[in-house]
């Protein structure tokens, strides 16, 4: 995730939110209560459909709705912004993350404290990015904090090899159903992007797929 997060208020300013967009190169922001907890995020797409909204007589298309501005043709995050966003929390997974994302079709994520309070934000290209760790980091995270924590499979008696974040295990683990727990598991890892299972159980090929 990114942190510290760049944040607006309710009462800020369309231009304002603009200026802070290109600073940052960023693409959204959170809106935060006074006690820093979100009310909604305002993105790019939001700040466009208030300009595709401003009056243009050479076109033939009708002008969009748009936010409901304030006293004087003021608009702020408040009118804006989607409210109710999607969050998540530090301990989520980078699947479970990249899922929320899809099934709402959104661009970021703020990530929030036991609180409620926004301390970080997480974006397609941060869950991305951990497609880019090295093979030996997650051939190590594998065999020390997966195989070593499942009770039953000794890391020894399972071959992990991993080329470009696709996994291949073989080996043999005592009993049938806990190929599928390896499986899962290894498949949660950050930067995995198959697992092909050659695994035996007690002697037998035990393939689950």
């Amino acid at each position: 995730m990114t942190s510290p997060v760049v944040t607006v208020s309710p009462e800020t300013g369309f231009r304002e939110i603009v200026a802070l967009l290109t600073e940052y190169d960023i693409t959204g922001v959170p809106v935060l209560d006074r006690e820093g907890r979100p009310v909604g995020v305002v993105s790019e797409a939001d700040l466009l459909r208030t300009l595709a909204a401003q009056d243009d007589p050479g076109s033939l298309l009708p002008a969009p709705q748009t936010a409901q501005v304030g006293p004087g043709g003021v608009v702020t995050a408040a009118d804006l912004m989607t409210a109710q966003p999607v969050c998540t929390t530090p301990d989520t997974s980078v699947v479970a993350a990249a899922r929320m994302m899809s099934r709402h079709g959104l661009k970021r994520l703020p990530v929030l404290d036991e609180e409620g309070r926004v301390i970080g934000m997480v974006s397609r290209g941060d869950l991305l990015r951990v497609f880019l760790r090295e093979d030996q980091v997650i051939r190590r995270e594998i065999v020390e904090e997966v195989l070593g924590r499942i009770d039953g499979v000794s890391p020894a008696e399972v071959g992990v090899e991993v080329d470009q974040g696709r996994v291949v295990l073989s080996g043999t683990v005592p009993e049938a159903h806990l190929v599928p727990i390896v499986l899962n598991l290894c498949r949660s890892v950050d930067g995995v992007v198959s697992v092909t299972d050659r695994l035996r159980a007690g002697g037998t090929t035990a393939s689950v797929g």
